[in-house]
């Protein structure tokens, strides 16, 4: 279980912090992160960082489908760790 907890956290902070380059990538207008890249970043397990850096770095908040697929990730691994941790 501990080794699952020290993915999750991995995941959730590089997803966080691939939507904080992306920002700042963005206003310096150089290469940016592929929308595909963040999005797998999150469905990797990143999704609760990837919601909270977007609402941090106030990035890809009106841009859609981006944003409606981030949630859908986010609320798909929020619930898949609620089963899982009724089960435990």
């Amino acid at each position: 279980m501990s080794a699952l907890l020290a993915y999750l956290a991995l995941a959730n902070l590089a997803a966080f912090a691939a939507m904080g380059w992306d920002k700042s990538s963005a206003r310096r207008g150089v290469a940016r992160i592929p929308e595909r890249t963040l999005l797998t970043l999150a469905a990797a397990g990143g999704g609760l960082g990837a919601v909270l850096a977007q609402q941090a770095f106030r990035h890809k908040t009106r841009k859609q489908p981006f944003a409606a697929l981030l949630y859908a990730i986010f609320s798909a691994e929020a619930v898949l760790a609620f089963v899982l941790l009724r089960q435990a």
